[in-house]
C-alpha cells in the first residue's frame, strides 16, 4: 500500500497511511480496515457566547469518537485558534491506538474549540466551556466518552466541565472527565504523568541502545505541561537538558539549563521571554541541534520531509501528538534515528487518566507512589512489546506500535461483529 499522503500537513491522512501499512503487515481483512479507517461519530456545534464587553461571539466546536470497540471514548479537549476537523479526527484515532498500545480499556475520542484561550478572560473561558458541554451532552458519560485536558485547557476547565455535566445529570459524576483538581476527584500524579512517561520510554531506549543517561544531552521543544515536565524528568535521571522552547522561541545553554529557575520564570511570566539563563534560539533550530535526545513536545507536524534530513538526535521521543509527518518517517528510518512514537511515548497521560477514572468510580484513591509504580509497570511493558514487535516484523517502532494497537482494536471489532 502507498504510504504517501496527498497533503503532508493533514494529520488524519497521515494516520490512515500508517494504519494501512500496519494493517498490511498484519494481514488484516479489508472489511476490518475499512471500519478502523473511519470515525464512529462526529459532531460540530456552533456556540453563541456572551463576552465580557456584552457582545456575542459564535465559536465552533467539535467532538469526534473514532472507536468505542474497547471501551468508552477517551481523549482531550483542545482550545486553540487553529483547531480543525481533520486534526480532531486524527487526534481521536491516535487515542484509539494509544489506549490499545498500553492496553487500557478505552477507545479514542477528541474535542476541540476554535478560540484563543490566552486572549480570553477567565469568565469567558468558563462560559465557552459550559456552552460546549451543553452542546455535546448526548455523547458524554463515564461509560460513553470521558474527556481530559489538552492544549489550551487545564484542571480548572475540567472542573467546569464536570460541574456542567453533573448539573444537567442531577448527580455528582466526577468520572465524566479526567485531569481534574485533586479536590474534585483528580488523581495524584496526573499532572506529571505524560512527562514522566516520556522519561520512562527514553530511559528504556537508552538501556536498549546501551547509552548512559549521564553522558547524554537533550533538547525539548515545548515548555508547557508536557515539555517542561519531560525536561525535568529527564534531568532527574542524569540527562543534561541544554535547550527548551515555547511558542515564541527557545533557549540554549550548552552547560545545561536551570530547569527549576525556568519553571519559576514561566509561573510568573507564562513565556520564556526575559529569562537570562541561556541564549535565544528559534523553534526550527532547536529541532536540529546535535543532541542525543530530542523531545518534540509542542504540536503536530513540526518534523517534515523538509527538516527531517537535518535531525541529528539518536533518540527522538514524541511528547506531542503527531510531531512527525508520515513523509518524515522514511527519512528518519533511513538515518537510523530511534523514534519512540507518540502513541507509546506520551501514553503515560492516558494511563494515569485511566487510573483517575477507576478511582472515581470506586471512590477510593491511591497514593502518588502507587500511581507512579503502576504507570511505570505499564509503560515499561508496553515499550518492550513495541520493540519486540519491531524486531519480529522488521519494521520501525512507529509501525510496530501501530501494529500492536491496531491488532488489539481489530480483535475486539472482529469479536463484537457488525450490528445490522
Amino acid at each position: 500500500m502507498n504510504q504517501t499522503v496527498s497533503s503532508e500537513d493533514n494529520p488524519f491522512l497521515a494516520m490512515q497511511a500508517r494504519l494501512d501499512l500496519a494493517a498490511e503487515k498484519l494481514g488484516l481483512e479489508p472489511n476490518i480496515v475499512a471500519i478502523l479507517r473511519t470515525c464512529e461519530r462526529e459532531i460540530r456545534i456552533s456556540m453563541p457566547v456572551v463576552m465580557d464587553d456584552g457582545s456575542v461571539q459564535v465559536f465552533e466546536g467539535y467532538r469526534v469518537q473514532h472507536s468505542t470497540s474497547r471501551g468508552p471514548a477517551k481523549g482531550g479537549l483542545r482550545f486553540a485558534p487553529n483547531v480543525n476537523r481533520d486534526e480532531v479526527r486524527a487526534l481521536a484515532a491516535w487515542m484509539t491506538w494509544k489506549c490499545a498500545v498500553v492496553n487500557v480499556p478505552f477507545g479514542g475520542g477528541k474535542g476541540g474549540v476554535i478560540c484563543d484561550p490566552f486572549k480570553m478572560s477567565k469568565g469567558e473561558l468558563e462560559r465557552v466551556t459550559r456552552r460546549y458541554v451543553a452542546g455535546i451532552m448526548d455523547l458524554l458519560g463515564p461509560d460513553r466518552d470521558v474527556p481530559a485536558p489538552d492544549m489550551g485547557t487545564d484542571g480548572q476547565v475540567m472542573a467546569w466541565f464536570m460541574d456542567t455535566y453533573s448539573m444537567h445529570a442531577r448527580s455528582y459524576l466526577p468520572a465524566i472527565v479526567t485531569g481534574k483538581p485533586i479536590s474534585l476527584g483528580g488523581s495524584l500524579g496526573r499532572i506529571e504523568a505524560t512527562g514522566r512517561g516520556v522519561m520512562l520510554c527514553t530511559r528504556e531506549a537508552l538501556r536498549h541502545l546501551g547509552m548512559k543517561a549521564s553522558s547524554c544531552t537533550a533538547a525539548v521543544q515545548g515548555a508547557g505541561n508536557v515539555g517542561l515536565i519531560s525536561a525535568m524528568q529527564l534531568a532527574s535521571i542524569g540527562v543534561k537538558v541544554i535547550a527548551i522552547s515555547d511558542v515564541h522561541g527557545g533557549l540554549i545553554n550548552e552547560k545545561g539549563l536551570d530547569l527549576a529557575a525556568i519553571a519559576a520564570h514561566l509561573q510568573r511570566h507564562r513565556r520564556l521571554d526575559g529569562y537570562e539563563g541561556g541564549t535565544r534560539i528559534s523553534n526550527a533550530e532547536i529541532l536540529e541541534l546535535p543532541v542525543d535526545i530530542l523531545v518534540p513536545a509542542a504540536t503536530e507536524n513540526v518534523i517534515t520531509s523538509q527538516n527531517a534530513p537535518n535531525i541529528k538526535a539518536r533518540i527522538l521521543t514524541e511528547g506531542a501528538n503527531g510531531p512527525c509527518t508520515a513523509n518524515a518517517d522514511r527519512i528518519l528510518d533511513e538515518k537510523g534515528v530511534f523514534v519512540i512514537p507518540d502513541i507509546l511515548a506520551n501514553a503515560g497521560g492516558v494511563t494515569v487518566s485511566y487510573f483517575e477514572w477507576v478511582q472515581d468510580r470506586m471512590a477510593f484513591f491511591w497514593t502518588q507512589k502507587e500511581v507512579e509504580e503502576r504507570m511505570e509497570h505499564i509503560m515499561v511493558d508496553s515499550f518492550a512489546a513495541v520493540v519486540d514487535m519491531a524486531k519480529r516484523f522488521g519494521v520501525s517502532n512507529r509501525i510496530a506500535a501501530y501494529m500492536l494497537g491496531v491488532n488489539r482494536v481489530a480483535e475486539t471489532t472482529r469479536m463484537r461483529g457488525i450490528y445490522a
